[in-house]
């Protein structure tokens, strides 16, 4: 019997977008998209059309490193918002910043439920619902976390540079974080409504992320416009924030040592002022520790970007593209270690509350001008 013309929409689609490697599927192979039609297989960018499904233990090895990572950002950043926000002496305003920063890490990681559940199913099970809800929460968290370290970045710069007139107010500080979700909402509702760009599955199509491999004008001038705009921006911010409070360290130290020199002594400083120094040197070394893991994690996805948009589509395997996946996630999970190791207070509050961790910080002895100078200079990530 002649097989009749007329299909129905499901086998249309099908056509449309997987006709041309339906010989790729014969032989016994299985392919990515085996198993996906309609607005599932409509979903996938035709580059991974004709790649091979990874071995099961791929998918199983990603599905553990996700369980760990969720658990280590879940518990790390729930800890962050419980203390800072419960604490009365760790709620400044600089402290602020860095609880939106654990609230962004949080929502990074709480997304990872949906990953875990394809990974399970080895392949895009959660459909383009599962999708949508992936990719909107990793946009604003990714861009509201690049942001969120660019005005620490900020702030630090201002409190170390202008220590009379820098500090940060509680208003001030609402406000940026306000802007901060404000200027993430338009490159995480552009996509989601497919106005400018889409959200689409990714690399063993159990992760998703604005789609960068469509061969469009669109596609090109949306991934170039967000690279710049949540990649470049805040890296350049961060960078010259930090540029700047190591130039007016080395000058303040340097004016110390001549000063000195003159007075046949070997310090100016006191006992006193030389732990305060060490406090302040403490936190900044876990800010620019914490924005280099900004710059490491994200840079990844940046550079993938770039090459799926503008180079060599080929580069792109499936496997490869699930590395950016992991390092913009693992940064979720370092942040608030950081935090915890650097920030006395903090630490000080967690052993209060948690004696069984067998944290041994010292109090503070220093005094209340130092204090006030260490709660305003909170680990700046």
């Amino acid at each position: 019997m002649l097989p009749t013309a007329t299909m129905d929409n499901d086998t249309h689609d099908f056509n449309t977008y997987g006709a041309y490697f339906a010989p790729l599927r014969s032989g016994g192979i299985k392919m990515l998209v085996d198993g996906l039609e309609g607005e599932d297989l409509a979903m996938v960018p035709e580059h991974w059309f004709t790649y091979e499904a990874p071995p099961a233990s791929a998918h199983t090895a990603l599905a553990l490193l996700y369980c760990f990572f969720t658990a280590a950002a879940l518990i790390g950043n729930g800890l962050v918002i419980f203390i800072f926000s419960t604490t009365k002496c760790l709620r400044t305003s600089s402290n602020l910043l860095i609880l939106n920063l654990a609230i962004l890490d949080f929502i990074m990681m709480l997304k990872a439920p949906v990953f875990i559940y394809n990974a399970a199913n080895r392949g895009f099970a959660s459909g383009v619902l599962g999708c949508q809800i992936f990719a909107l929460m990793g946009s604003y968290s990714g861009i509201g976390a690049g942001m969120t370290n660019a005005c620490i970045a900020y702030d630090r710069h201002s409190t170390i540079t202008r220590p009379l007139d820098g500090r940060l107010s509680r208003g001030k500080a609402l406000l940026m974080i306000a802007c901060v979700w404000i200027y993430a909402t338009p490159w995480s509702l552009l996509p989601l409504f497919k106005i400018w760009g889409r959200f689409a599955p990714e690399g063993y199509l159990t992760s998703c992320t604005f789609d960068y491999l469509t061969n469009t004008f669109d596609t090109k001038l949306f991934v170039g416009c967000i690279f710049v705009c949540s990649y470049c921006f805040p890296m350049s911010f961060i960078i010259y924030f930090y540029s700047g409070i190591v130039r007016q360290v080395f000058a303040h130290e340097a004016a110390l040592r001549e000063q000195a020199k003159k007075m046949n002594v070997d310090s100016l400083r006191s006992n006193q002022n030389a732990s305060a120094e060490s406090a302040e040197i403490r936190i900044a070394k876990a800010a620019l520790t914490v924005c280099f893991l900004f710059v490491a994690s994200w840079t990844p996805y940046g550079v993938t970007a770039l090459i799926g948009a503008f180079g060599d589509q080929s580069l792109l395997t499936p496997g490869v593209t699930m590395i950016p996946a992991l390092t913009c996630k693992a940064v979720a999970c370092i942040d608030p270690w950081v935090y915890a190791i650097s920030h006395p207070k903090y630490r000080q509050e967690l052993q209060r509350r948690m004696p069984w961790l067998q944290i041994n910080e010292p109090d503070d002895n220093v005094s209340t001008g130092t204090n006030n100078t260490t709660n305003s200079a909170a680990p700046t990530a």
